[in-house]
């Protein structure tokens, strides 16, 4: 079932969410939810917050990243072909490599995209959907996309890395987006 996507300014954003254990009611219908969810709607990630559930769960897929790239391109990425991964109680352990900017938008703050600037590599530990721990270091856009999500769970969005002034500039568009006025093709929930 594709859920509505919760918008800026909804208090769940700026949470910190909750890890959980196996007998959360209903996970794997969830994570099959945010599966749909996020294809239906072309992103690449999709955190629980944004489908206003304030818990530690989120799922990437950036193999999409790299389908859309032609191969001389690709070369730049040492993340190529990508992952498609379901992250449970993630919790980053370390954030290293040189930094790069790269264009980001995200489903809850829709027609705005900004260059942000992130590390090349992060070392998440985090326990699949069998609840198996793992601690791996990501690298590239899989990295990128990986913190952009964490971020969510953290109750941090990708404009909170944009200077005060940018920030400032994008206030009208964002107060549209809070109020609903806001057109995309995906299902979406405004704060009331």
């Amino acid at each position: 079932m594709v859920l509505p996507i919760v918008a800026y300014g909804h208090p769940v954003l700026r949470k910190v969410a909750q890890d959980i254990d196996g007998d959360y009611p209903f996970l794997e219908k969830l994570i099959e939810d945010m599966w749909e969810t996020m294809y239906a709607s072309n992103g690449v990630g999709l955190a629980a917050p944004q489908v206003n559930k304030d818990i530690r769960v989120f799922v990437i897929d950036s193999r999409q990243i790299f389908e859309h790239l032609e191969p001389d391109e690709r070369k730049e990425y040492p993340d190529d072909p990508g992952i498609k991964q379901v992250f449970i109680n993630a919790h980053v352990t370390d954030i290293n490599g040189k930094k790069w900017a790269y264009n980001e938008g995200c489903l809850s703050i829709p027609k705005i995209r900004e260059d942000i600037v992130r590390n090349e590599k992060v070392t998440v530990q985090y326990q699949d959907e069998n609840f198996e721990w793992h601690t791996k270091t990501f690298e590239g856009i899989t990295a990128r996309i990986v913190l952009h999500e964490h971020d969510h769970l953290e109750g941090k969005l990708f404009i909170d890395y944009l200077p005060p002034l940018k920030r400032k500039l994008m206030k009208g568009k964002l107060e549209d987006i809070s109020k609903g006025k806001v057109s995309v093709d995906y299902k979406m929930v405004f704060p009331k």
